[in-house]
Parts: C-alpha cells; sequence; structure tokens
C-alpha cells in the first residue's frame, strides 16, 4: 500500500470518528432524574426524540449506562406511582426499576413499564411519556447520591451484558439532590460573608 492511500484511508478513519462523535453530541435527553427528596428517585420523560427506531421487550427493558460511579449490591426500590411508558404504547402503571447485583455493572435499568409484549422506539420520536417515583432504603438512596450526572440510554438493555446487542437510543441527566445544591448554595454563602468583611 502507497503512503498516499494509507495516507486517504487514515483520514477517513479520522472522519469518520468525528462524526460519530458529532453525532453522540446530538443525542437528545430523554430522560431526567430527580434525587432531590431523600430515599426517594423520580425519573420524568422529557420532550426529547429517539436516536433510533428498536423494537423489543420492556422485560428487558432501558439500561442507564454508567449511572452509578461504582458497581453495587441489588435494589431494594418499591413504586409509589408511576405512568412512565415509551411514547406509542400505554403505561400499565407499574413501571420498575432493576440494578444488577454482581460483578462490575455501574447501570441502572428500567423495566416493566408497558401490557404490550413488544414495544418501539421510533426515530425523531419522542421516545417517553410520563414519570415514575420510587422509595428506596437509605444505602441505596446514598448509592444513587454518588452517580455520574450524564449518561447514554440503551434499548432493550436490562445490564452491561446486553450492550453489545443493543441500540444507544439517547441520554440521561440526573437532578443535583438537595445536599449538593446546599452545599452549593453555603459555600457562595459563605464567599459572601467573607467577601462583606
Amino acid at each position: 500500500m502507497s503512503a498516499r492511500m494509507l495516507q486517504g484511508k487514515l483520514c477517513a478513519v479520522a472522519a469518520a470518528a468525528v462524526f460519530t462523535s458529532g453525532a453522540q453530541a446530538q443525542l437528545d435527553e430523554l430522560l431526567l432524574i430527580d434525587l432531590s427528596v431523600p430515599n426517594q428517585i423520580t425519573i420524568m420523560a422529557t420532550s426529547g426524540l429517539s436516536a433510533a427506531t428498536i423494537s423489543g421487550g420492556d422485560t428487558t427493558g432501558v439500561y442507564m449506562e454508567n449511572f452509578y460511579q461504582a458497581a453495587g449490591g441489588a435494589l431494594n426500590e418499591t413504586l409509589v406511582s408511576g405512568n412512565l411508558t415509551n411514547v406509542g404504547s400505554p403505561s400499565d402503571n407499574s413501571p420498575d426499576l432493576f440494578r444488577a447485583g454482581s460483578g462490575s455493572d455501574t447501570g441502572l435499568n428500567i423495566w416493566s413499564w408497558s401490557p404490550d409484549v413488544t414495544v418501539t422506539f421510533t426515530a425523531g420520536t419522542q421516545a417517553f411519556s410520563g414519570s415514575g417515583t420510587w422509595t428506596l432504603e437509605a444505602d441505596d438512596y446514598a448509592d444513587m447520591l454518588n452517580n455520574n450526572p450524564v449518561g447514554n440510554l440503551y434499548f432493550p438493555a436490562d445490564d452491561a451484558g446486553d450492550l453489545s446487542t443493543a441500540t444507544l437510543i439517547g441520554t440521561y441527566r440526573v437532578i443535583p439532590a438537595p445536599g449538593a445544591a446546599t452545599l452549593l448554595g453555603l459555600g457562595l454563602g459563605l464567599g459572601a460573608v467573607r467577601r462583606r468583611r
């Protein structure tokens, strides 16, 4: 292979990498995760559009990649209320959460939201509607506070082992918990007091 051909192939690979990273930067935010109430998580749909068309079972569900900063045990949660579902499928008012309790898995899964056997996300169409709220045991809530504030959403996937066959449909974002907001406010307040003196 000539140097010119090799250089052309390297340029093509570099251009593809830039395009891919640019495409990922354009992914819509599909879910907001609110941890502002102690020992509780609320997951809310946004008007974000799915990045892909993909069908699968809600018994597998949607996977929030790297939600936690570290792997941990199984999740103990109780649904308070919820009509979270994918757009195009009715809600059965029973969305559920799952955390793989072994290995190095750092994701969080949402599943069982519709009576439909197969659910579909459609590219360019709003992905989710509704919301769900669960109460958590104190240790599970503490684990959730140690989160990655943004990440990718894959479907269908219930744990990291499914990512090789799942499709990236968008992103999620965690709303800061009150502890983080309180500490930030306290820090700003102390800074203001110091400037006055």
